[in-house]
């Protein structure tokens, strides 16, 4: 695997958005609390992704007019595929493959003794002189929902208090004071799990949560990978070159030692107090949550630092876009390593929905059983992933949800390719929030659609001229002049089994103009009706025996 020099921090990868033309630098002033989030979401539900590009603010207020020296950025990690790919100096269709190469390649961090994060410390008597969470311009996501400022870029690292192994995830945190905040962690994921095991020995557990990284790091901790591998060092694999750690300065954990600003803290273990609202990426915002809070005990932060902001909720959206790009890949790796190599590509529809609920696994099945075992496999990524499961040909386009919808419609059978399966956990939905409120009629209790959309049988071709006489006439359309074309799959005819040798000479002889020959050939296969028969006996005793279509 050959890699470019990686970016030292984000000021380098800023410095790349700026010169391939993906950055607006706004100088304009902005309120972080009601203008910042909506000015930059304009852009996901009024451009293509191709015009969508980085936010950097440079004039940042809040509601009651004060003033930040601290630039936000938006959109600067995924706000596109291109700017995605610009993180990690590769092309689109290279992604993949570095995935691939960091997942069996990780590259262990290293320990630096000194990095540009501990230019400032703010820490003991000194910890809030500069307002602690206060001193950073973070935005309010959701105006008019959100219950407050969001820390959404925030890399939560901590260690599993019995093996010590490291785990980083990208979790939301509402600003609750100058020296507290909320954590929101899912009940699967690693975060809750360190936390469970502290709550059992009777201690807090340690933390420490980094803004500003190099992209890769955001990259790595926004995926869902084995609980066992540590994400700095995934992050290492995938840009070739370990990521350099400094240790904090209260608590035994180690953070990016360019990263902008870096909070340590604790999460006590011995209360829970409630968090939200939030408007969250599945679409809807989450009312409220019993969560945990964290207790800031050191400040770290860069001279005149950059706060990051992911902009999240409904889709298609920087949240989706960052975890789109990796995810798809580690669930294709995943049912290869279980066997199923049958599974050519794994789509995860974005951004028609969510990422994870709406799964579709294009296959070259070995047989009529293959698309089964392979949908049940890939509800064992996890509880998030699979709420609607589709299995489709390998002619099938996984990404278009046209084309999808294609085959369900016309190579499944509902009463025999339809499964459900019951007791499946709530992922990240709307239902799991309100199924036990008292105006709920749904049940507690979440469940996913397994549909085979594959076909069963030899199909005619599809309906569509052969790809020559297509692509003679793409160059006819490009000697007119006329508007640039986007190829939609299919665009061209192709066999599927079923179509018989008459019926390919009679197509070359219409080609050929030769249409007088075909009546005559036609004039053979009359046959005479009955006494008794009816148009629909007739063709359907007809279809036993040719290789037409019977109504």
């Amino acid at each position: 695997m050959k890699f470019s020099k990686p970016y030292r921090d984000l000021r380098e990868f800023i410095t790349a958005l700026e010169d391939h033309g993906k950055l607006l630098h706004i100088t304009r002033e902005i309120n972080k609390d009601t203008e910042l989030h909506p000015l930059v979401r304009w852009q996901f539900r009024g451009l293509k992704e191709e015009d969508r590009k980085a936010f950097l603010f440079e004039n940042v207020t809040d509601a009651k007019r004060r003033k930040y020296s601290s630039p936000v950025l938006v959109g600067g990690l995924a706000g596109s595929s291109a700017i995605y790919c610009l993180g990690l100096k590769c092309q689109a269709e290279e992604v993949a493959d570095r995935w691939l190469y960091a997942m069996d390649h990780l590259l262990e961090p290293e320990i630096v003794s000194h990095g540009p994060v501990m230019e400032e410390i703010h820490k003991g008597n000194d910890l809030l002189q500069q307002g602690g969470f206060n001193e950073f311009p973070v935005p309010i996501s959701t105006p008019g929902f959100d219950n407050g400022p969001y820390i959404t870029a925030g890399h939560w690292i901590t260690k599993d208090p019995d093996t010590g192994k490291r785990n980083v995830g990208n979790y939301r945190g509402l600003i609750k004071g100058p020296g507290r905040s909320g954590i929101m962690s899912g009940t699967p994921q690693d975060l809750s799990r360190h936390w469970e095991k502290c709550r059992q020995k009777g201690i807090p557990l340690e933390v420490a949560v980094a803004v500003g990284t190099v992209p890769a790091v955001s990259y790595t901790a926004t995926q869902k990978v084995p609980p066992t591998m540590d994400e700095l060092a995934l992050a290492g694999g995938l840009v070739g070159e370990p990521i350099s750690l400094v240790k904090c300065q209260t608590v035994d954990i180690e953070v990016p030692a360019t990263a902008e600003i870096v909070f340590e803290g604790i999460i006590p273990t011995d209360y829970l107090e409630e968090e939200g609202p939030f408007g969250e990426s599945m679409g809807y915002v989450d009312p409220r949550t019993l969560s945990p809070a964290f207790e800031l005990t050191c400040v770290m932060h860069r001279k005149n630092p950059i706060w990051v902001s992911i902009i999240s909720q409904v889709t298609p959206s920087e949240s989706s876009k960052i975890k789109a790009m990796g995810m798809a890949t580690l669930i294709h790796r995943s049912l290869r390593q279980k066997g199923f190599s049958s599974v050519l590509e794994v789509s995860l529809m974005e951004p028609l929905v969510n990422l994870r609920p709406y799964v579709v696994l294009r296959m070259k099945k070995r047989d009529d059983q293959d698309p089964w075992k392979a949908m049940d496999a890939l509800l064992e990524y996890g509880d998030r992933v699979g709420k609607l499961v589709i299995a489709v040909d390998e002619d099938i386009n996984p990404h278009d949800p046209i084309a999808v919808t294609w085959a369900i419609t016309h190579r499944s059978q509902p009463h025999k390719d339809i499964k459900v399966v019951k007791n499946r956990p709530f992922g990240a939905t709307p239902i799991g929030m309100v199924a036990t409120h008292p105006s709920s009629r749904y049940e507690n209790m979440e469940s996913s659609l397994l549909i085979d959309a594959t076909r069963k049988a030899d199909f005619p071709p599809v309906s569509l001229p052969k790809r020559e006489y297509m692509e003679r006439a793409k160059e006819i359309w490009e000697e007119l002049g006329l508007p640039k074309l986007e190829p939609q799959e299919p665009w061209h005819g192709y066999f599927l089994g079923l179509w018989p040798e008459e019926l390919e000479e009679e197509a070359r002889l219409a080609a050929q103009g030769e249409y007088d020959k075909i009546g005559e050939l036609l004039k053979s296969t009359r046959v005479a009706v009955e006494k008794g028969e009816t148009l629909k006996s007739m063709r359907e005793k007809w279809g036993r025996t040719h290789t037409g279509r019977a109504e």
